[in-house]
């Protein structure tokens, strides 16, 4: 399985989650000059863009952990980026979801964390 692969995997739950939970997703994989976000979706009015971060251990740390400030900035930009693209004037919020799976041969969830407003 390629590491691509086993990102959308991760990517895949990620989305159902969302849409058991109401919200409607806009986009997958948006990408600009910026960088990438995973997720981008709606509830309420209230636009989360959304990053996925799949390990198969904490070994080296929480997922959470490597959304690092670098990151965030990008992740920043490239919503700037999608808000104005998009002629959009709505409240947002930056979330990260954590999914652990059992190995990267075995593409089954073990735990799934997602948190609202994470930066």
């Amino acid at each position: 399985m390629t590491t691509r692969e086993v990102g959308l995997f991760g990517e895949a739950e990620t989305a159902k989650y969302l849409r058991s939970k109401g919200y409607k997703l806009l986009a997958h994989s948006y990408r600009c000059r910026f960088g990438e976000i995973d997720l981008i979706a709606e509830k309420k009015g209230m636009l989360c863009f959304v990053e996925v971060k799949l390990r198969s251990s904490d070994a080296h740390g929480l997922p959470r952990e490597f959304v690092d400030g670098r990151k965030q900035e990008k992740l920043r930009k490239t919503a700037r980026w999608y808000l104005m693209e998009k002629r959009l004037d709505v409240p947002a919020r930056f979330d990260v979801a954590e999914v652990t799976i059992e190995s990267k041969d075995i593409l089954r969830v073990k735990e799934f964390h997602y948190i609202e407003n994470a930066f």
